[in-house]
């Protein structure tokens, strides 16, 4: 029996391993098992999203909690290498660009134990954002890299990973969707909120970018408070932000302007609100791949993306914090743009998956 260990940290992590944990556990051939790293652990951001996701407690749990970079990476390595070296896994699924990803996946090469990376070959070419530096150190490293869409193995291959190595699965993030796609319909947030389908906008912020500096920050509120003048707007706040909004005494100016500010949600719950919204404001990597599959409008306030094709092909596109509100009127004032769903999100990238790792250990499925 081949023990994997599914390596999970923050919210985009717990949706990529849940249909991965569910096919992995139909597999007569494997013994898949759960590490969480704690590195989110606050409630409404991990245990919310097992429960949603229907997976079991972690079988592990290192309970980092946060820290600086170098002490949240340092404090995982050490954690998991005490697992890694007990349970002796054949193989180790990093996922995503976390510290803990870079982190676990260093630890499996050090032990000499496979490492596979799903969702590998992102670039932003950002080399100022720690995800950036997560992802390269991940993919240098990882025996097997899983990747969501051509620009991603093309990535890979210019940075001279062997073909061999890389199989483009498409997009995981669809198939925790699409596993939750009647229990997100039939949810009761967005009508508790007393919201109307398709007339009412979903901010969520988190980067330091965006959140840490109070220049920064106000600008976007006031941008935020311009916008609800013409489309109600549900804000699902971070702890980091709501930190940083109280710091800078910013809660007020988004209350007086009428934006619903909600802590954040179960998987769910906030696919339940994004799924019917008019468009997205948002900073998160994962909700521009979802809002692409979904044709809803979503404004990245960010300089890049990791995940091009959400603008190319889907229905994403890159905004300024002073741009903000001038193309949200833009956007209110006209037909939304064609856009299509890229090729292999599917809901059906975790099969392929399976079926990749049984053929690279030999197994039949």
């Amino acid at each position: 029996m081949t023990k994997i260990h599914l390596i999970a940290a923050a919210r985009p992590n717990f949706m990529k391993i849940a249909p991965l944990w569910h096919a992995l556990e139909r597999s007569v051939w494997c013994d898949p098992a759960i590490v969480h790293t704690g590195q989110h652990y606050d409630p409404n951001m991990s245990d919310a999203f097992f429960r949603d996701l229907k997976m079991p407690a972690p079988h592990f749990h290192l309970e980092v909690g946060s820290g600086s970079h170098a002490e949240q990476t340092g404090n995982v390595m050490i954690a998991y290498e005490r697992v890694a070296e007990r349970e002796k896994p054949d193989w180790i699924v990093v996922v995503g660009d976390v510290n803990s990803t870079a982190a676990c996946a260093m630890v499996g090469a050090k032990l000499w134990i496979p490492v596979v990376h799903l969702e590998a070959g992102l670039r932003s070419r950002d080399r100022h954002m720690p995800e950036e530096i997560n992802r390269l150190v991940t993919d240098a490293i990882a025996d097997v890299l899983w990747t969501p869409s051509p620009d991603a193995d093309e990535n890979l291959l210019a940075e001279g990973v062997p073909a061999a190595r890389i199989t483009r699965i498409g997009n995981i993030m669809i198939d925790s969707y699409e596993m939750l796609r009647g229990a997100i319909e039939a949810d009761s947030t967005r009508d508790s909120l007393q919201l109307v389908a398709r007339q009412y906008g979903v901010v969520t912020l988190h980067r330091p970018s965006n959140v840490d500096s109070r220049e920064t920050l106000a600008q976007l509120v006031a941008a935020l408070a311009q916008v609800a003048t013409a489309l109600p707007l549900v804000f699902a706040v971070h702890p980091r932000t709501r930190k940083r909004l109280n710091e800078f005494s910013l809660v007020q100016e988004l209350t007086t302007a009428g934006i619903t500010l909600v802590d954040p949600l179960g998987y769910i719950q906030f696919m339940n609100l994004v799924s019917a919204a008019r468009l997205i404001i948002t900073d998160s990597g994962g909700v521009q791949e979802e809002s692409t599959y979904l044709g809803i409008p979503c404004l990245t306030l960010r300089e890049n993306t990791e995940r091009p094709i959400t603008v190319t092909e889907g229905s994403n596109q890159l905004v300024k914090p002073g741009q903000l509100a001038a193309v949200v009127g833009t956007l209110l004032g006209a037909k939304t743009r064609a856009t299509r769903r890229p090729a292999l999100w599917d809901g059906r990238a975790a099969e392929r998956a399976v079926q990749d790792l049984a053929r690279r250990i030999g197994h039949n499925q």
